[in-house]
């Protein structure tokens, strides 16, 4: 398959990254179809779409055309049946078992040129493959929240990946107007390897009771970061950070100097996920 080939791209799972890939992919001239098993995500996703290009228009960025246009080619869907595409963009829960389950389904109403690119954090893309039907066609592409302002994407070659694929996939993600760059296949790739500690760290420091959540993003901030650990964790989401974090800690066989902590986890399990559930580290309207 050649970049000029690809025409369709499904996007599977409408949750705050999902949306956001599907919107550029739709703005960059795709037919793209934006799935999810929830209705009510759907429409969620959909409103957040028409949000962000309003935003893009009152800022001169874009015109009513271009909203228009995006939004014509851009379908929501709960049909399974309707992801036959050139290009299926995976951006679901941070569970190895689900993602395998997911492209084993697709494979099964695609063709195997139809590429496979998982947004994973951390899982690796070796794993993800192994149980999926020509595994040559299985991908990274990881792409930053928020996913349409933000330039970064990942390209990861798992052990079986294709380079032509990867190749292909930089290429799209450079016509969606990103930064893309290639990666191997190791825990957390690139970014996340060296993030972990800008969370973990501030939680530590927060565990201890060295400051609280508002001193130590305020510190951070002041040393010039444009958001403190706490505050891109809600806007993350608490519960996706979480995961990757315990994802990396299991793939470096248990250092201590990834574990996840507790306070953490008790925000995962209160349901407190930051900015989408209204509740995180801090509390948003």
């Amino acid at each position: 398959m050649r970049l000029e080939e690809i025409k369709t791209i499904g996007v599977v799972g409408a949750g705050t990254m999902g949306q956001g890939i599907a919107q550029i992919c739709a703005q960059a001239g795709y037919k793209t179809i934006l799935f999810d098993i929830n209705a009510q995500v759907l429409d969620k996703a959909e409103q957040i779409t028409i949000k962000n290009l309003n935003k893009g228009i009152e800022r001169g960025k874009l015109t009513e055309t271009d909203k228009e246009t995006a939004l014509h080619n851009l379908t929501f869907t709960s049909d399974t049946l309707q992801l036959s595409c050139d290009v299926i963009i995976e951006a679901v829960v941070e569970r190895l078992e689900v993602k395998q389950s997911i492209f084993q389904e697709l494979a099964s109403i695609n063709t195997p040129d139809t590429i496979l690119a998982s947004n994973t954090s951390s899982i690796p893309i070796t794993q993800i493959a192994a149980a999926v039907p020509n595994p040559e066609r299985v991908v990274g592409m990881h792409f930053f929240n928020p996913a349409h302002i933000m330039k970064l994407v990942e390209v990861i070659s798992g052990a079986a990946t294709d380079p032509a694929t990867a190749q292909i996939i930089k290429e799209l993600a450079e016509k969606l107007g990103k930064t893309a760059v290639m990666a191997k296949d190791s825990p957390g790739f690139i970014v996340n390897r060296v993030a972990r500690h800008f969370y973990v760290e501030g939680l530590k420091l927060l565990e201890e009771g060295v400051a609280d959540v508002e001193t130590i993003d305020k510190l951070m901030q002041a040393s010039g970061f444009k958001m403190g650990p706490f505050e891109l964790m809600d806007l993350i989401g608490v519960d996706t950070n979480y995961s990757v974090t315990t994802s990396m800690f299991e793939a470096f066989h248990y250092d201590p100097k990834f574990r996840p902590s507790r306070i953490q986890q008790q925000k995962v399990d209160a349901g407190h996920q930051g900015r989408k559930s209204g509740k995180g580290f801090y509390t948003y309207e």
